[in-house]
């Protein structure tokens, strides 16, 4: 599925990718709407159709993953909703083999997420993923998100990545189009991002549904073996 010999740099999306997508889902798509309606006093079906058209509007934009424009926007903190769910963020259970063995190929690995810096650290507090990766990069410190092309040049810039030779995964179908069209070479999608909704599959791309099924080659590709064969 993935020719891991000729890649050398692995970028990894977040939320979906690494983390299980449904805390997100759970926040936006219930949780918000729910605090809305109680503090505004409108119904919770208005609050949930309004959000929900306001999402549609945003989607793909800077504002969309941004907490200070929701923030602003409804007048209520963002982040300290989210730490009322805090429970609900965690990792894949295949992430943690998975980080493992590219860490131990070598290969140079970084994540790059849409997420609002709080959201990261957010996450960051309740997981171990900074154990397994040294660049944590949120695109809001480059002012737009990985659906644009100025992205991913200004990416490039950063890491000095060869597009050639890097794999990029992520959960999302606009953002893999957009990362094929800049020249990432090696693409991967994740089929169930959100554990408790069916899964997708996504056409012209390879697609993961547990990256366990994934180890065996990585650790082939640089001679390495795992830890527990060692």
């Amino acid at each position: 599925m993935l020719q891991w010999s000729e890649i050398d740099t692995v970028l990894l999306d977040m939320d979906g990718t690494l983390l299980d997508l449904h805390f997100d889902n759970y926040f936006w798509q219930v949780h918000l709407p729910e605090r809305w309606a109680a503090i505004t006093g409108i119904s919770p079906a208005e609050a949930s159709a309004e959000l929900m058209a306001e999402y549609s509007k945003l989607q793909g934009k800077l504002e969309w993953y941004c907490l200070d424009y929701w923030g602003k926007r409804l007048q209520l903190p963002i982040t300290e909703l989210k730490r009322e769910i805090i429970d609900k963020i965690r990792m894949r259970d295949d992430v943690p083999e998975f980080l493992t063995a590219l860490k131990a190929s070598g290969r140079h690995i970084a994540l790059v997420t849409n997420a609002h810096p709080d959201s990261l650290s957010l996450k960051l507090e309740r997981t171990d993923l900074a154990r397994y990766i040294e660049q944590l990069i949120s695109t809001h410190e480059f002012g737009v998100t990985k659906e644009s092309q100025q992205l991913w040049h200004k990416l490039q810039h950063r890491l000095g990545f060869d597009p050639e030779r890097t794999l990029f995964v992520d959960d999302s179908l606009p953002i893999l189009e957009a990362a094929r069209e800049f020249g990432i070479k090696h693409l991967l999608g994740v089929a169930n991002p959100d554990s408790q909704k069916p899964g997708n599959h996504y056409h012209g791309f390879s697609m993961v549904t547990d990256y366990r099924s994934l180890l065996g080659d990585i650790y082939q590709s640089r001679g390495v073996l795992p830890a527990s064969a060692g």
